[in-house]
């Protein structure tokens, strides 16, 4: 159950007019009261604009090879450049062939033409470059918290919708178009409008294969797909501290499927310990100084939010969507609602039109054709940990096409050193290059025309992992029961 209060106060823009950083250490009554989200943002103001909105400092433009090479471009033909190529990362991810064996060629059409121009752009204009074969690949919202790349505090973007993500890392990251990139590119700046803020407190412990991704299904079932719409989420509680920082990336990585402009969880010890001795941290004199700065960022015990919404999650079980949005979630263990139950009746019609499914059927009963686990929200090691601990020692069931994409080259490499990958091949999964894969269509690598899928991916919309498939978002280690069972499956029941 949810419950939400809205805070409204005339001083909320006021507080926000001075540029801070990270070492100021001005005491004043407004500097007691303020969220994560305000520090990060006063620490980047460069100028404030009119309505509400800033000139923001950028510390880091991550590209990808969709847009990369365009974004890189289009600054060289305008006559510009770089402002400072050392704050640009790219990595091949979105186009990329998953399959083993791989080689620059691709099953998306035109593919091959994003990553040799963004090759070369990159080459050209001297930007670091995860290439493929390159140990330091994989997906952007993967690779750049684990290369220590993306780090509290920081304002960082990508012409990517789920950057979010890295908010579990204690940064404020969104995604923005090509053109805003191109502009950051020249200009080491952007202007955004400030939005608000919300809280999202967890309260409550999470009881057995309950994840991270559980809880933010619950909470966008709660809250609506456009729950967040036009906030910067911050997520709070004692179920999110005891949360892992790749669970924490889990949970910011879907803020944007509740219309949030992104989503943080407050640095902490724990994040400190993650992050240390990662290739692009700070070492030295140079780290005690950082960490100290990142712990100063914690919201205050006054802070002040627009809203506040609060989930218990004792007794919450498995999560498992059953229509097109995210928001279609409910417990594995529940049957389909009934369209007249809801908000929006004449949409979940439309819902579980195209998902072939009845109100008031077992979501257990389901029979699934594939399951997937991949994607920036959930493949990093400690998702094929939670998988491989339920598919170990048994078989995916007949008629089951099961694929698992690691996030980054780096997690493949330790989940093998690990044997994890036998544990996959040995069920019957196939055992893939990192990559964003199966997570959306681009007319390349495809399940089949209306197929059935359970998948540990942010989206389950219409046609989203290829025309007309039916796709149920779960947790991996719902998705792994789910393949072993040959239907959608309770991973408590293993």
């Amino acid at each position: 159950m949810t419950t939400e209060t809205h805070t409204h106060t005339a001083t909320h823009t006021a507080t926000h007019t001075a540029t801070h950083t990270a070492t100021d250490d001005t005491d004043t009554a407004t500097d007691r009261n303020r969220s994560v989200i305000a520090k990060i943002w006063d620490q980047h103001v460069v100028a404030e604009l009119d309505d509400d909105t800033c000139l923001l400092h950028i510390d880091r433009i991550l590209l990808h090879d969709r847009s990369g090479g365009l974004a890189l471009r289009a600054v060289r033909d305008e006559g510009r450049q770089l402002f400072d190529r050392s704050l640009v990362f790219g990595t091949m991810d979105h186009v990329v062939d998953t399959r083993p064996g791989r080689t620059d060629a691709t099953p998306v059409p035109g593919g091959a033409m994003y990553i040799d121009a963004f090759r070369a752009e990159a080459r050209h204009q001297g930007v670091t470059l995860f290439d493929i074969g390159d140990p330091r690949q994989g997906i952007s919202h993967v690779v750049f918290p684990e290369q220590g790349i993306a780090l509290p505090g920081t304002t960082m973007i990508c012409a990517d919708s789920h950057t979010p993500t890295l908010g579990g890392i204690g940064a404020l990251a969104w995604g923005v178009g090509v053109t805003e990139c191109e502009h950051a590119l020249a200009t080491q700046t952007l202007a955004v409008r400030r939005p608000a803020a919300m809280l999202a407190r967890f309260e409550g412990t999470p009881g057995e294969h309950v994840t991270a991704k559980d809880l933010v299904l619950a909470l966008i079932a709660n809250i609506g797909a456009g729950g967040a719409a036009g906030h910067a989420v911050e997520f709070a509680g004692p179920a999110i501290s005891a949360l892992s920082i790749e669970a924490r990336m889990t949970l910011c990585n879907m803020a944007v499927e509740a219309g949030a402009r992104t989503g943080i969880v407050a640095p902490d010890d724990k994040l400190l310990a993650y992050l240390k001795g990662r290739p692009h941290a700070p070492a030295g004199p140079a780290w005690d100084q950082a960490a100290r700065a990142w712990l100063d960022l914690r919201s205050d015990p006054a802070a002040r939010y627009d809203r506040t919404t609060t989930l218990q999650v004792d007794g919450l079980g498995p999560q498992v969507t059953w229509g097109t949005s995210p928001q279609h979630a409910t417990g594995i263990d529940a049957t389909v609602p009934h369209p007249d139950e809801l908000a929006d009746p004449q949409a979940a019609r439309r819902a579980l039109d195209y998902m072939d499914l009845r109100p008031g059927t077992a979501l257990t009963s389901v029979a699934i054709d594939a399951a997937y686990l991949g994607s920036c929200t959930n493949a990093r090691l400690d998702d094929l940990r939670a998988a491989a601990a339920v598919l170990r020692g048994h078989r995916v069931a007949e008629g089951v096409t099961a694929i698992c994409v690691p996030g980054s080259t780096a997690v493949r490499r330790a989940a093998e050193a690990e044997g994890l990958d036998r544990v996959f091949t040995d069920a019957g999964f196939q055992w893939r290059e990192s990559g964003c894969g199966l997570c959306f269509h681009a007319g390349g690598d495809r399940f089949p025309d209306g197929a059935r899928v359970i998948s540990s991916t942010n989206r389950n919309f219409e046609n989203r992992q290829g025309p007309g498939v039916r796709t149920h978002l779960a947790s991996p280690a719902t998705v792994a029961a789910s393949a072993l069972a040959g239907r959608l499956a309770d991973p408590r029941e293993r």
